[in-house]
């Protein structure tokens, strides 16, 4: 009878499982979904950073994440 440690080390690997399986092109058009979420983290770091008011900020990161992420932090939620 598998254990739960068994089983949750067999659910840590099938993300990892699954990627193996993705084509050329998935994986170039994963990268640049992973680009141009990183450009729209940075320049919501470079609007906190320029003294604008976080919501402001937050908004423009939901504009330009629209259809790149997950959710209203653009594939990342962080501690504040």
């Amino acid at each position: 009878m598998p254990t739960m440690k068994n089983l949750l080390l067999l659910a840590a690997c099938l993300p990892l499982l699954a990627a193996a399986a993705e084509s050329p092109e998935d994986i170039k058009k994963d990268a640049q979904r992973h680009r141009a979420m990183a450009a729209a983290h940075d320049a919501a770091a470079k609007c906190l950073e320029s003294g604008k008011n976080p919501d402001e900020c937050q908004k423009a990161l939901q504009t330009a994440c629209k259809g790149l992420a997950i959710g209203k932090y653009c594939g990342m939620k962080h501690e504040h």
